[in-house]
């Protein structure tokens, strides 16, 4: 069954946000202006970005999506941002959930068993109540072996897990943060990917030390899903990889 999701959050990152990430990691001393078509047009060429993509996005949002029923979105404050965590059933109500966010109250509202919780990774928006949530559900954590967080077991890239009659793949997703995960969930009406801030809706994560990973990741393991697969990012609204491949300007 699936279900209409407002998707209400607006883009993480503006088109002058995308542009400062893109210079800085370039080394590129002074980000180009932007108050043309033009400008929007060099900026693409001088940063590698997708041709015309800065100009779309100033009015383009996925908009409401047609999601599983299965899904649960929480979004929680955090220090000025708004950090995304979710919770995934299956039709015998075995859940895992995604992050944590700065609270984890609305994962617990939603009366599921949850099994298990991945991270995406452990920057402090992400994993803020991760000992409360193991303390309320028992359930153990899981983090990539390329990082360390104190409570969360190891995984290897490529790792499965099954909950239920859920199937969570992890994939390296890392450029923003050394331990990024994207978990590829299958089992529902849709596929679901839980990308951390590998990827945004329109945008990615900040990835200045490691640029051409986090292009990567974005552009050979996210945007090689299936087109109709849902993406979950750390921030921002829900998107899918048809979407992503056509707006997102690091999809080049």
């Amino acid at each position: 069954m699936l279900t209409r999701h407002a998707n209400h959050l607006p883009l993480e990152d503006s088109v002058s946000d995308i542009v400062e990430k893109a210079s800085a990691a370039l080394r590129v001393d002074q980000a180009p202006p932007l108050a043309s078509p033009e400008d929007l047009d060099h900026a693409e060429k001088l940063l590698g970005l997708k041709t015309g993509s800065l100009t779309s996005l100033r009015d383009w949002h996925p908009g409401p999506l047609e999601v599983p029923a299965g899904l649960t979105v929480c979004t929680t404050p955090f220090h000025g941002l708004l950090a995304n965590s979710y919770l995934v059933r299956d039709g015998a109500d075995e859940a895992v959930v995604f992050d944590t966010g700065s609270d984890c109250d609305p994962l617990l509202e939603t009366g599921a068993r949850i099994r298990r919780i991945f991270l995406t990774h452990a920057h402090g928006d992400h994993v803020f109540d991760l000992d409360r949530l193991i303390e309320k559900t028992r359930a153990p954590a899981h983090l990539s072996a390329r990082e360390y967080l104190d409570g969360a077991a190891p995984f290897q890239d490529g790792e499965a897990f099954q909950v239920g009659g859920l199937t969570v793949k992890a994939l390296k997703t890392d450029g923003h943060a050394d331990g990024g995960t994207t978990f590829f969930v299958t089992g529902l009406e849709r596929p679901l990917a839980f990308t951390g801030d590998a990827l945004f809706a329109g945008s990615m994560g900040g990835a200045s030390r490691k640029w051409k990973a986090a292009l990567h990741s974005l552009r050979d393991v996210i945007l090689k899903l299936p087109p109709e697969t849902i993406l979950c990012p750390g921030h921002g609204p829900l998107t899918t990889v048809a979407l992503e491949r056509l707006h997102n300007p690091f999809a080049a």
